[in-house]
């Protein structure tokens, strides 16, 4: 047995000498594709070596890498549509990393076409389970209220996310709660991107580059939310001349200016910027023009800004700083005074080593958020949540995958300050820190028909000594060039805990904080092994491309929610815990269907969704729990140079729950102890509620939006362009809430119509 054992080490040694020396016989190939005019990255493209099977598609940043060639000279090939072919010939040395860049020009192809083409391919490369891919151009069929378009309303098209109103209202995706989702700008931390009129967000979609929707199962790279993450990504800003877009219509203005500092140069760097504002003076426009609506005008104004800066090196190494402010302000007749400041800073960067496989990028960033509520009682409800993340991540290229690896280090300070109905106070001063880890593999596996991404990350919450363990799984299977399948599975864990509840239908306070210290009961009343939320997640879905313009989606889920932490809404004296756990799940399936040909877009979603909560003495459906949701999105263009288009969306969802009022009473504060004369004491009115949560149902919600656009060509690549909408259109009058103590019904916005121009140059 010695001499067997000797031979396998032998021959272990032979193959790992075989594969060494394979490996000295080749080279890689890596860089990135430009678009020749503005110098931005193409992203998903095609690079390949003509006349063999060898190739690879690009990144978000533009970058591709082709691993493992044999010596030897090579045409370089880069393809897509709407562009014209690039080719550059090359040699490549044995043992050597060939840095070479691609420069394509745009040609006269649509350039819807452009983006069917990058996704299809990216389909097919990609797991990407419960993920939709966002587009400026996508984002600009919708129809456009207030006369610019925003990402804001194009999510809550997207399969899988519940809206829960015009006024404050606040997306939530497959069960999840806003504080479960990750919003991200640059790498930066949004804690509220939305505008208290939620038609509009701090996202400007001119500048935005591309945006990924992970609903759920998303992989290892991602940690910190259990629920979903929004990444958004703006453009560097066009590195061979200045332009830009000013824009107004009754709900705002804004202008936006980008170009470069240091031209683009095929062998040398560049150095370009870009920056917008917008600001909404809806609060006096109103007064006016929708008068109809309240005399005193509509509450809500806001101002925001945002600017990048770019610099890119002959080798493809990048580094970048950026930055937004967003200021909010509504004042509800007085009643309720309430807005937020939010700001972020940080710098985003990728090092292509010279002679190193391993690509580096990271960044580092540090964004908070502040919030202030004051009503009649005039006692403030404050909150304030900020810090900072530095990430560092590792892309190593395989022949057929990749390797990535990394490391996050966070550290956030949470402020809070709260009275219940009750007068108590509930406040909180946290710092904490988290640090994790990840390791993500992406296989392509016989001939490239399957896709296989497992994963691992590690989270420690240094406040509440806790560690997650956060296994991931995703794979799909491509069957055909026109069926795929797909599935994935991961373990999500997050500190932070907001302050609405779920059982809240409205509450325009929102705060954010840590998880306390101190362990908590479970709903069965049992300590708890942990402080962390917790979810697990359970996707499946199939894609199936008849056409290459159509497409149908459909995907199943399930969230199970072991461990949720709300803030004690049933607090009576100071002794009780100011903190519950809850369990849950939410589960569903959603299906789209997308047409993209021409002068034709369509989106069609229907989503069939449960959501539950368990709070150890009841189980009880969430505010936001919409068992139907349906949204038709259509865009048509048309005239003898397509300058006119067209758009419709429509929305029907089922009603909201919500718990039914069974009485008042006089609510007695008893300050005086014994002493209390029940006779001459004023007390505040009090309700009674029903006993079983949310068993009510509000009216079906129905919506129509409609806008139509024409552009003018004024001189080289100026454009004017007029945009008619109205929102609302056949005025239905949506319920927003009910307030129990006057007993009156407050609705949604009804119709508003706009008109809005821009000037792009």
């Amino acid at each position: 047995m010695p001499g067997k054992s000797l031979l396998n080490c032998l021959l272990s040694l032979i193959g790992l000498f075989v594969c060494l020396l394979a490996n000295a016989q080749t080279g890689d190939i890596r860089g990135f594709v430009y678009d020749k005019d503005s110098g931005e990255p193409i992203l998903f493209t095609n690079v390949y070596l003509e006349g063999t099977t060898m190739g690879a598609s690009t990144d978000i940043e533009g970058l591709y890498a082709i691993s493992q060639v044999p010596a030897g000279d090579y045409t370089l090939v880069s393809t897509y549509v709407g562009y014209d072919t690039a080719r550059v010939a090359i040699t490549l040395k044995a043992g050597q990393i060939l840095n070479q860049k691609l420069f394509i020009t745009e040609s006269g192809v649509m350039l819807t076409a452009v983006e069917i083409s990058a996704a299809k391919q990216e389909a097919k490369t990609e797991v990407r389970m419960s993920s939709i891919k966002v587009s400026p151009k996508q984002i600009e069929k919708i129809p456009s209220v207030g006369g610019e378009p925003d990402l804001a309303q194009y999510l809550q098209v997207i399969p899988g996310v519940v809206f829960t109103g015009d006024q404050g209202g606040q997306l939530y995706i497959r069960g999840g709660s806003p504080i479960q989702t990750k919003m991200l700008l640059d790498g930066i931390t949004v804690y509220n991107p939305f505008h208290s009129i939620g038609l509009f967000s701090i996202f400007e979609t001119e500048i935005i580059k591309n945006v990924d929707v992970m609903t759920g199962g998303f992989g290892a790279e991602h940690g910190g939310r259990i629920s979903a993450v929004v990444d958004v990504a703006t453009k560097d800003g066009n590195k061979n001349e200045m332009g830009g877009k000013i824009a107004a219509s009754p709900f705002m203005v804004k202008g936006i200016l980008e170009g470069p500092i240091s031209k683009l140069k095929e062998n040398g760097t560049s150095i370009s910027y870009v920056a917008a504002v917008k600001h909404s003076y809806l609060d006096q426009t109103s007064k006016t023009l929708y008068e109809y609506i309240d005399p005193e005008g509509l509450p809500f104004t806001f101002t925001d800004f945002y600017g990048k800066l770019s610099m890119n090196s002959n080798s493809g190494s990048k580094f970048s700083l950026s930055g937004y402010s967003q200021k909010d302000q509504v004042d509800y007749n007085g009643s309720s005074l309430f807005g937020w400041d939010a700001f972020g800073g940080g710098s985003n960067f990728i090092i292509v080593p010279g002679a190193s496989k391993v690509i580096i990028d990271g960044h580092f960033s540090y964004s908070q958020y502040s919030m202030e509520l004051i009503e009649a009682d005039q006692k403030p409800r404050t909150s304030t949540i900020g810090g900072f993340n530095l990430d560092l991540v590792c892309s190593y290229f395989l022949r057929n995958g990749d390797i990535k690896y990394g490391i996050n280090v966070g550290g956030f300070a949470t402020t809070f300050e709260f009275f219940n109905a009750l007068g108590l106070k509930i406040d909180q001063n946290e710092n904490t820190t988290e640090l994790g880890g990840f390791l993500k593999y992406k296989g392509i596996l016989a001939n490239g028909k399957l896709l296989i991404e497992p994963g691992l990350r590690l989270n420690y919450y240094a406040s509440l000594s806790d560690v997650g363990f956060e296994p991931r799984f995703g794979m799909k299977y491509n069957a055909s060039n026109k069926l795929r399948f797909k599935a994935a599975t991961g373990i999500y864990t997050q500190n932070f805990i907001s302050t609405k509840s779920d059982q809240d239908v409205v509450n325009l306070f929102t705060g954010f904080l840590s998880a306390p210290e101190e362990r908590l009961l479970d709903i069965e009343g049992n300590k708890s092994n942990n402080n962390l939320q917790t979810a697990y997640h359970f996707i499946g879905g199939v894609e199936f491309e008849p056409t290459r313009s159509l497409t149908f989606n459909v995907e199943s889920y399930y969230k199970g929610y072991p461990q949720l932490i709300n803030i004690n809404r049933d607090k009576l004296f100071p002794t009780d815990p100011d903190y519950v756990t809850e369990e849950g799940n939410a589960y569903g399936i959603d299906f789209l269907a997308k047409y993209d040909f021409k002068n034709w877009y369509v989106w069609g979603v229907y989503s069939y969704s449960f959501v539950n909560r368990d709070n150890g003495r009841q189980e009880y459906p969430p505010h936001f729990d919409r068992r139907h949701n349906l949204n038709f999105l259509g865009a048509y263009n048309f005239g003898p140079a397509l300058n006119w288009e067209f758009s419709v969306r429509w929305n029907l969802g089922s009603g909201f729950p919500f718990t039914k009022t069974q009485g008042f009473y006089e609510e007695l504060s008893f300050n005086d102890g014994l002493n209390t004369d029940l006779n001459t004491a004023n007390g505040n009115l009090g309700i009674l509620y029903e006993d079983e949560l949310n068993r009510g149902q509000l009216p079906y919600y129905h919506r129509m939006d409609l806008s139509l656009k024409k552009s003018w060509v004024l001189f080289g690549d100026s454009q004017l362009e007029a945009i008619a909408s109205a929102t609302n259109v056949y005025d239905r009058a949506n319920i927003f809430y009910f307030d129990r103590v006057r007993y009156d019904r407050v609705n949604q916005l009804p119709l508003l119509p706009s008109l809005g121009v821009s000037l792009t140059f």
